[in-house]
């Protein structure tokens, strides 16, 4: 895998957190040129000086942390070399306000445009460059986002499964759908997977992807120029709105009130909803009500960390499309090595394959080894619910069936709270999944469960040492 296909992973992660319209900008005249592993050093050649200060002092951290993760690395140093003595020209401020303040609302800019100039002094300034103005689609999804390359296991079975069926039958079948677990697990490869379903079913579809920061951001420039109702029309006027990590709604109380209206529009009109969060709805703080039943309508489907079987599989598609050769020895061990996320998993091999490349060596088990030393040795196996049920069971001399049964024994029911207490605490399990452990209680009783925990923790010294007892037993 060369230093480009590092570069192309880094600016999809760009565009996600930064935004389409800093890719193009800033980092569309960028390239990584070079990579040596030894040194943990990367070289990127910027066009010229300014673009090199500029992307310096704003992104620089942007950079240090995706490249680390791409490659696997604590420690990277990022050298700014730059190609020649050019000047990109910005777009004037009359022009944002113009693009403001025309009727779609869209932020509409152009890419940097270089010119051979000069280097600047301080008696030559820049000065904007005459050019055509160029209308970016920040809504464009991701063609390599598709359902053929997602892997399938036990830990996204579900999530796959609706997202499918919603793509064949947009607004007919679990609307909304609502896609939550942690980061790098997929669930943006799926948003992005139902859109071009969608729109290979039907070319005319009305798609609009969009991350939460995109769209607050996009409200708030609506807000500023007076022109909300035309932002409204835009998000009303569509077949299929998917709306990713929802979460940063949080407490934006303006915004929320925005998407509850766009919510309903489309909900009423039969048109599909699909959002996604890293946790349950339930579980946002700071988002109204209305808004979190209303996520809960359709269906909720986690995704969860993948099992070593399923990072195997997905290690061996993405070495097929990369065209790496890796076999079943390198890829258990990897596999094994990685535990967090599938982004990770696919910065291991991109460490792995680049130091093959640069070294001119073939991908071994010593070579692996020796690239992903840094990577902690496997932890042991996460607790599971049953688990945890069976050390609280013996605790208070009672029996798993107690614990799951509707029996109100002070005993039992307090058993049966202490269990939901570190199910919560210990496990990665959401509280939906909790809750379907307990015979299918609400997971609204799980957190009135919690809560009573929590609570009486604090009032009573003894029992708050017991629990300490009892999670000392469950984390050895």
């Amino acid at each position: 895998m060369q230093s480009h296909i590092i570069w192309d992973e880094f600016l999809k992660i760009a565009k996600e957190e930064a935004g389409s319209q800093v890719v193009e900008t800033w980092f569309k005249a960028v390239s990584l040129s070079e990579i040596n592993v030894a040194r943990n050093e990367v070289t990127l050649c910027m066009p010229n000086n300014f673009v090199s200060s500029w992307i310096q002092e704003h992104y620089h951290t942007l950079l240090l942390t995706h490249l680390k993760r791409l490659l696997n690395t604590r420690d990277l140093t990022i050298i700014f070399s730059c190609a020649s003595s050019v000047v990109a020209t910005p777009v004037s401020a009359q022009e944002e306000v113009d693009v403001a303040q025309s009727p779609s609302s869209e932020k509409v800019f152009r890419p940097a445009t270089i010119t051979k100039m000069p280097a600047p002094t301080s008696a030559n300034k820049l000065v904007p460059h005459p050019t055509s103005r160029k209308k970016v689609d920040r809504n464009k999804l991701n063609s390599d986002y598709v359902f053929d390359s997602f892997i399938v296991g036990p830990s996204n079975s579900l999530a796959h499964g609706a997202a499918y069926a919603v793509s064949q039958a947009l607004g007919k079948v679990y609307n909304p759908l609502f896609i939550y677990g942690g980061t790098g697990l997929g669930k943006t490869h799926l948003l992005h997977a139902i859109g071009n379903e969608a729109k290979r079913i039907n070319p005319s579809c009305r798609v609009r992807y969009q991350t939460s920061d995109q769209f607050m951001r996009d409200f708030i420039q609506a807000i500023r120029f007076d022109k909300a109702h035309y932002f409204r029309e835009r998000y009303q006027n569509i077949d299929l709105l998917l709306i990713d990590d929802i979460q940063f709604f949080s407490n934006k109380e303006q915004t929320q009130e925005m998407f509850f209206h766009i919510f309903n529009t489309l909900y009423e009109n039969k048109k599909q909803i699909v959002l996604s969060s890293d946790t349950f709805p339930e579980e946002i703080k700071g988002l109204q009500k209305r808004i979190t039943s209303r996520m809960e309508w359709g269906l909720v489907a986690d995704m969860q960390t993948p099992n070593l079987e399923t990072k195997i599989a997905i290690l061996t598609k993405k070495a097929e499309q990369s065209n790496i050769i890796l076999d079943e020895e390198v890829s258990h061990f990897i596999a094994s090595r990685v535990l967090s996320n599938i982004r990770q998993l696919e910065g291991a091999l991109i460490r792995v394959d680049a130091f093959a490349s640069l070294t001119g060596q073939k991908i071994s088990l010593p070579l692996a080894q020796r690239v992903l030393l840094n990577l902690s040795e496997p932890k042991k196996q996460q607790l599971d619910l049953a688990s945890v049920a069976q050390v609280v069971a013996k605790r208070y001399g009672v029996t798993v069936a107690d614990i799951k049964s509707k029996n109100r024994k002070k005993t039992i029911s307090e058993a049966r709270h202490v269990s939901c207490f570190f199910m919560k605490k210990l496990t990665p399990h959401s509280l939906q999944t909790i809750g379907t452990f307990f015979g299918g209680r609400d997971h609204s009783t799980i957190i009135h469960a919690i809560g009573k925990i929590e609570s009486r923790c604090k009032k009573d010294t003894y029992f708050f040492h017991k629990l300490k007892s009892v999670e000392k037993e469950l984390t050895s």
